[in-house]
């Protein structure tokens, strides 16, 4: 990313670079408990850059349980979520565990590290999906990026992992620079509920959104009666054929 501004740890205790390790609001004991976790974390510089703001600085996104940056580990660019101080769980393992198995089915940036306060991740430069879908696309390009999303879903399926958010999904896919998908934020992930990720990325894409226009915009008309056919079909029964049925039925 562009015009990323380096800061190395050092400078992580001057405001307002504090407030963002220890957002909303840092103390000074906090404040070393973290940046000790960085340095065995190997994190060299935190990399501020992004279409997100925190106190007017850059960053990659901002959410309830954490704020993301890039940063450098062994002079490599990498995504770093920061656990909000204010958050509803005291630490990350239990979100890098869900990011692990989506990884064991070829899903997800990769897990690189984790702390209490921090997720090391694997750093996708990329367009969030519908950002990506606004340019200049081929048709065939289009239903690459789309098949792949989706088969990425039925692997989810397969591993009884639900993500959770597919079905309001603007922000939990980015498409990189060589056109690859990838399904990003598994905090609110479960092995505990019927996965429906599938189901859910489809009504995303397909049926009731604006993203969805977008596809009908790219790809042209789709029959949204045959896809919810098919999708029922594939709730009930969640078999590859029924999935591949799906995916006919998209036209993908």
């Amino acid at each position: 990313m562009k015009d990323a501004t380096m800061l190395p740890l050092e400078r992580l205790g001057e405001e307002p670079y504090a407030s963002i390790i220890c957002y909303p609001k840092s103390s000074k004991a906090e404040l070393n408990r973290r940046l000790r976790e960085l340095q065995r974390l190997g994190v060299e510089y935190l990399e501020l850059g992004g279409e997100k703001q925190v106190f007017n600085l850059p960053v990659l996104g901002k959410g309830c349980v954490g704020i993301v940056t890039m940063a450098r580990v062994k002079g490599e660019t990498v995504a770093l979520k920061i656990r909000r101080v204010d958050a509803d769980r005291s630490k990350m393992q239990r979100e890098a565990a869900l990011l692990k198995k989506a990884n064991a089915v070829n899903v997800g940036p990769k897990l690189l590290a984790v702390s209490r306060n921090f997720l090391v991740m694997q750093f996708v430069d990329g367009s969030l999906l519908p950002k990506w879908l606004e340019k200049s696309r081929g048709k065939a390009q289009v239903k690459t990026v789309l098949h792949r999303i989706l088969e990425q879903c039925w692997r989810l399926d397969e591993a009884g992992l639900d993500h959770g958010e597919l079905s309001h999904a603007p922000k939990h896919v980015i498409v990189n620079k060589e056109a690859e998908p990838f399904i990003v934020d598994f905090e609110t992930a479960s092995v505990n509920r019927r996965p429906s990720n599938l189901t859910s990325i489809c009504q995303f894409l397909f049926i009731g959104s604006e993203t969805a226009r977008k596809v009908v915009e790219k790809l042209g008309a789709i029959d949204k009666k045959a896809i919810v056919a098919a999708l029922r079909r594939y709730k009930t029964d969640r078999s590859r054929g029924n999935f591949e049925k799906a995916m006919e039925v998209c036209d993908l």
